[in-house]
């Protein structure tokens, strides 16, 4: 593990240990009444194999109290286990809440996303967090209780025999280091098993996002036997696991069997010589399988424990979510007319490539629009993701009405962008759904002005259901001209005052991006625009709404001249 999982997960103890008060407790309660019970049950025997300890007023009483601690037994084992389901749900739910904040608050670029694959992004907010249930309803529990639990019994045992309270001590402290040694392995088995996991995940979602493209090249039967063949990794790494778990088990009863033995051998003599020693050694006999059933609970839950060591390198990689803004400068903007100005901004992808914009200074006023261009590479989008907050300057800064972005509150920044890129997001369900993802609490009439001025009427008017046509995954069933436009509409609902354009006609055949330019240019209207683009006709859009240009090889072409 690295240091950083292990600071990760001695947190995680240390608020779960806390969390374990009432667990413990409940668990504690299990051992002293069945500690009770067996005392009564004990009596009970010696006074079935011994005639002359038979009083039935004796027998009725330890019956009604081994019936009783029985009982009380069973409570608490019922509350002991509601008590760690509702403690592992809790976990779940704060771990989710927290894998969700870090990937939001620090955006699709810097939350930990950028060059990962959804599935595995995925996996950490479902797998890893299940995979933390048990590490907090079962194994921090059993933990405290395997010390507390053998202590007690032990102690129980070495008032009645001293002898016998001697033999459970030597076995019980066997059982700790043989379980250490077969946890190493299990620990680099359970990593292991992780890792399979999450290879056969990114392969599945992969290949079933790319079922067309696989047919069509007819290479179904080969990925078959390829997903067959990763599926059988993590079965085989999963049995390892298990393998390496009974280990520990198979320790537990070697030092059981072998207390018990020694323990009958210890009274064997005693009872040849005195009958009164039949109740102390019943006693002590039925108290070996209590003194090792709280080390057979943490044995049996060990595995929890390795499977947590393993989720936490990815809990640990994951960033922090950034520190709040202290509240004294926290600021808004005016919801309409929004001036954008960059004031030395410089910004690296990569420290060794050098900066991708480089002291960049550029400013618009409200109702403008900026046409940027440039080469791949010279920064097009990446202006673009630092106006939305998604990354973050290395030097200069970004402001709105001269509020600085890193400032504002998140919610009113939100709320005055509208922006549109090369392939928009467009989400299973109903084209209806997917135009009011903008603006859910949308009245039909909002939607119908937006879907008008998207000029999608016609389009919709086609379909059989309309409005409630369903649409596949990722746009399935919609052309590229089709997604632009239902994004379009989306910003025509949300009416922010600042819109970004990122490619948005990148992919479209000539008439139908001409025919989305035309809806963009009502689109921009009374909005401070910036258009990315390397489309010429996007640029003749751009100088038809009377657009300032900012060409980004020529801003870079000058620097190099100024540093010659």
């Amino acid at each position: 593990m690295s240091a950083e999982s292990k600071a990760w997960m001695a947190a995680e103890q240390k608020r779960g240990t806390r969390a374990s008060i009432l667990p413990v407790a409940l668990g504690t309660a299990q051992i002293l009444a069945a500690i009770a019970q067996v005392f009564c049950a004990a009596q009970l025997l010696s006074a079935v194999l011994l005639p002359q300890s038979r009083q039935w007023p004796v027998i009725c009483l330890y019956t009604l109290g081994f019936i009783g601690f029985a009982l009380i037994r069973a409570a608490a084992a019922h509350r002991a286990a509601l008590a760690g389901f509702e403690r592992g749900a809790a976990a779940r739910r704060r771990l989710r809440n927290g894998v969700f904040s870090s990937l939001l608050a620090n955006g699709p670029l810097n939350g930990g996303s950028r060059g990962r694959h959804s599935a595995e992004l995925a996996s950490i907010a479902i797998d890893r967090v299940e995979a933390m249930e048990g590490f907090h309803a079962r194994w921090l529990p059993a933990t405290i209780l395997a010390i507390i639990g053998p202590i007690i019994i032990g102690l129980a045992a070495f008032w009645t025999d001293w002898h016998s309270g001697i033999i459970l001590a030597v076995a019980g402290l066997f059982v700790p280091f043989a379980m250490a040694v077969a946890g190493i392995g299990a620990g680099v088995a359970a990593k292991r098993q992780f890792v399979a996991l999450t290879r056969l995940q990114v392969r599945f979602l992969d290949r079933i996002r790319g079922i067309s493209t696989i047919i069509l090249a007819g290479r179904a039967a080969d990925e078959a036997t390829a997903l067959a063949a990763a599926a059988d990794e993590l079965r085989r790494r999963t049995m390892r696991v298990l393998r390496v778990a009974f280990l520990s088990s198979t320790a537990l009863d070697l030092a059981a069997a072998a207390a018990l033995i020694l323990i009958v051998l210890r009274f064997a003599g005693l009872l040849h010589e005195n009958l009164i020693a039949v109740p102390a050694a019943l006693f002590i006999l039925l108290l070996v399988p209590e003194f090792f059933a709280p080390l057979r609970n943490f044995a049996a839950v060990y595995q929890d424990r390795m499977a947590a060591e393993a989720a936490s390198e990815e809990f640990a990689g994951l960033p922090a979510p950034p520190a709040p803004v202290p509240a004294a400068e926290i600021r808004s903007v005016t919801a309409h007319g929004i001036t954008l100005a960059f004031e030395d901004v410089s910004f690296a992808w990569d420290a060794a490539r050098g900066n991708v914009l480089d002291n960049l200074s550029f400013r618009i006023v409200a109702g403008d629009t900026l046409l940027l261009t440039g080469a791949s590479g010279t920064g097009k989008s990446t202006i673009i993701d630092l106006i939305l907050g998604f990354i973050e300057p290395a030097a200069g800064k970004v402001t709105f009405n001269g509020a600085e972005l890193k400032s504002l509150v998140p919610a009113a920044r939100e709320k005055i962008i509208g922006w549109i890129g090369q392939k928009p997001m467009i989400f299973g369900g109903t084209i209806l759904e997917n135009i009011k993802f903008a603006k859910p609490e949308a009245s039909a009439d909002e939607v119908a002005d937006a879907i008008k001025r998207a000029r999608l009427t016609e389009v919709i008017a086609a379909l059989p259901l309309g409005l409630e046509t369903p649409i596949g995954e990722a746009g399935f069933g919609l052309s590229g001209g089709q997604a632009q436009r239902i994004a379009i509409a989306r910003a025509f609902l949300k009416d922010a005052p600042l819109l970004l354009l990122d490619e948005p006609t990148a992919h479209l055949d000539p008439a139908i991006e001409r025919d989305v330019l035309e809806s963009l240019k009502r689109l921009a209207i009374g909005r401070t625009v910036i258009l990315a683009t390397h489309s010429t006709l996007a640029q003749e859009f751009a100088r038809d709404t009377g657009a300032r240009k900012l060409d980004l090889d020529a801003v870079r072409l000058a620097k190099l001249r100024g540093v010659a």
